[in-house]
């Protein structure tokens, strides 16, 4: 499931290339959404905001779009009514004259509007989102002591959009690892210093991997691997993906565990029990 920064990159294509232009046609795969083609089509799209991992696409008319990519959404960009040699299925279409914005594989779409988008089920239970330059380290620090999350299991807790939304499988892992935190600890379980490193960290690598590529490794030490000739795959993260690899700070091979159907990987040193 691509998390907040690869649907913030999303919404960045999207808006350089049907945003501003009149909405020459729209498609809806759905059949309770049909009446909306009309009222949309000859509107604007007028900018395209992410809530953790949902998009949402406004139109200058007052209405806007809400989709979440769940697991095999895919959003593509082609010339105008070009379509994709793909067996997914087309969701969603928005055409303009020179572009085609093209939600393949989404299943929750739904028209809202736009000043009542908040209301969502489920953006109005979303958490502090980490891609929101307003959010600091301190609140996150706060949140995660708070009586509501301070006893949960930091694997599970990193993955609720109600505590921070955004953050998925790989960034669950490279946080905890940058953060020194075993998959084990809850944050009451944790030192102040370590919430500290946590809380950071839960903010610059979402922030570095939207600004980078997806990647939430050291900058200079990816690209030293990179003009090395390592592969994409073994320099992007510290420790997701890298099962049996040395840490890239200790030499210790990383560990792959499971944990609520979901794989998660760390150092047994960087990272003691």
């Amino acid at each position: 499931m691509p998390e907040g920064p690869e649907i913030r990159q999303a919404a960045d294509a999207l808006e350089r290339a049907i945003a501003g232009q009149p909405v020459d046609a729209i498609f809806f795969a759905f059949e309770h959404l049909k009446p909306y083609e009309a009222k949309l089509t000859g509107t604007a799209v007028s900018q395209i905001q992410t809530f953790g991992k949902a998009l949402v696409t406004c139109f200058d008319n007052d209405l806007c779009i809400y989709s979440h990519n769940q697991l095999y959404g895919k959003w593509m960009i082609r010339q105008a009514h070009h379509y994709p040699n793909t067996n997914r299925q087309l969701r969603l279409a928005i055409h303009t004259a020179k572009k085609s914005a093209l939600l393949y594989s989404a299943s929750d779409i739904e028209v809202w509007p736009q000043d009542e988008i908040g209301h969502h089920p489920f953006i109005r239970k979303l958490g502090l989102d980490v891609l929101d330059m307003s959010v600091i380290a301190a609140e996150i620090r706060d949140r995660a002591l708070s009586p509501t999350f301070r006893r949960r299991r930091l694997t599970g807790l990193l993955l609720d959009q109600g505590f921070l939304c955004g953050i998925g499988n790989y960034l669950r892992s490279e946080i905890l690892f940058v953060g020194g935190i075993h998959p084990t600890c809850r944050p009451v379980d944790c030192q102040p210093e370590q919430l500290d490193h946590l809380a950071e960290a839960a903010i610059v690598l979402p922030r570095q991997s939207y600004a980078h590529g997806g990647i939430t490794n050291d900058l200079e030490l990816a690209a030293l691997l990179k003009s090395q000739g390592y592969a994409r795959r073994q320099y992007r993260h510290w420790v997701f993906g890298r099962q049996g690899q040395p840490c890239f700070r200790c030499g210790t091979a990383i560990v792959k565990d499971n944990t609520g159907g979901r794989r998660v990987y760390f150092c047994p040193t960087c990272q003691p029990a």
